[in-house]
């Protein structure tokens, strides 16, 4: 696992998943580029993503699902409970997050969250601990 790197706004994907969190995009072996980016290091269950292939998505201005009639549609709400349930994420409240404060604000508080206050390194949203240390999850902590 790499050591903290900055949170990029470009790696929010249009569902509200922070990609920078996730496992396929820290892991060095099979690295994943995030879901806005193309390219052959992209994994493929994300190049094929409904969510992101979305029609009612590319008549978005803001390139999120919030912005659509539809929204949250039963694939948000799908996602939304499954990260909630095992990974304590809402993929709704983040696509609030940015609709209310903004995409740079959005970051700056995923930067805070997902840095992990014993090491400094970026704490993945697929693994209780952290990756580098060891520390577990503040936010996992009381669940279960």
């Amino acid at each position: 696992m790499s050591t903290h790197q900055h949170l990029n706004p470009n790696l929010i994907a249009p569902c509200g998943m922070n990609c920078g969190l996730c496992l396929g995009y820290l892991r060095e072996k099979n690295h994943c580029i995030g879901c806005r980016v193309d390219g052959p290091e992209k994994a493929s269950h994300c190049a094929s993503c409904k969510i992101k292939n979305c029609e009612k998505l590319a008549k978005t201005q803001s390139g999120f699902c919030y912005e659509c009639a539809d929204y949250p549609c039963a694939r948000i709400k799908h996602m939304d409970k499954r990260y909630q349930t095992q990974y304590g994420m809402s993929m709704i409240e983040n696509q609030e997050t940015i609709r209310n404060v903004g995409l740079a604000q959005f970051v700056a508080q995923e930067e805070i969250r997902w840095t992990c206050p014993e090491c400094g390194a970026r704490i993945c949203v697929h693994r209780p601990n952290c990756q580098q240390c060891g520390t577990p999850r503040l936010d996992l902590k009381n669940k279960k």
